[in-house]
């Protein structure tokens, strides 16, 4: 409990954003994969702290495979992509001898790496920290939650895809939310049709409008939907920037509306 009311190595981080879903595969490592990168356009210096330990997306999805996390005198430093050092990441990814490796840990040893990720990594002055979680309110959310409470403002980013078996799981995602007292900033509805890539004409696949009516009955924002698009996917695999990119594309506009959302509904909390 002392660590966790010492400042420390979050102390210059004004705003933590959760990005969390009931349901695997919804695409949270892309939601904030491509927030972070809307937020650096923007301006902002923007770190992501992966704490899906048995899954590790970002250091693929940032080009960053390789990297090494090295110690510094505050810690870990996490790994930088640019010499501005505007986007940084943490991962386990980073802490594996190979890439296939698998992560094969009971809960408390989970835990333990989350409460360590919070307090040793030399994150420095950040406008934003984006954590990227697991499926589901297991241990590992708990956990997260649990060692970032004291770091205001912390608020959730829940995302879901339209199929009503997805809203379903999200729905108890959202009373995850309530009963630990963590503040939801909204709804993002991911793979909200498919766009073509020679018309950009967007053609609902699987259905539409699921994440919006979620939001509206659940009491909180619907921030946007945004599409299946195989040039987002493509960058997403090669660990390019597909809002530097790609920024004719409705996918980019949908990105970028769910970022300024964000930037607007929290100014108000910073110092």
């Amino acid at each position: 409990m002392e660590a966790a009311a010492e400042p420390g190595n979050l102390a210059g981080i004004r705003h933590i954003i959760l990005v969390l879903s009931g349901k695997g595969g919804v695409g949270k490592s892309t939601i904030s994969t491509e927030l972070a990168l809307a937020l650096r356009h923007a301006g902002k210096k923007v770190g992501i702290l992966d704490v899906d330990l048995c899954g590790p997306s970002i250091p693929r999805m940032f080009g960053a495979q390789g990297k090494a996390v090295h110690q510094c005198d505050r810690g870990w430093a996490p790994v930088f992509l640019d010499r501005e050092q505007s986007i940084s990441l943490m991962s386990v990814g980073f802490l594996l001898e190979k890439p296939d490796e698998a992560v094969v840990w009971r809960g408390p040893k989970k835990n333990a790496l989350i409460k360590q990720f919070v307090s040793d990594v030399a994150w420095g002055e950040l406008d934003y920290l984006v954590v990227d979680t697991p499926p589901g309110t297991s241990d590992e959310h708990m956990a997260a939650i649990e060692a970032l409470r004291a770091y205001q403002p912390l608020g959730a980013l829940v995302v879901t895809t339209p199929q009503a078996v997805s809203v379903g799981d999200v729905r108890r995602e959202l009373t995850f939310c309530r009963k630990t007292g963590l503040r939801v900033m909204g709804v993002v509805e991911n793979m909200s049709g498919f766009t073509c890539p020679h018309c950009t004409e967007c053609t609902s696949v699987f259905s539409r409008g699921g994440g919006e009516e979620l939001a509206r009955l659940a009491g909180v924002p619907f921030l946007g939907s945004v599409p299946l698009d195989p040039e987002l996917m493509r960058s997403l695999e090669e660990g390019h920037d597909f809002i530097r990119e790609f920024p004719g594309s409705p996918t980019f506009t949908a990105l970028i509306s769910i970022a300024q959302k964000i930037l607007d509904v929290t100014p108000a909390c910073l110092p």
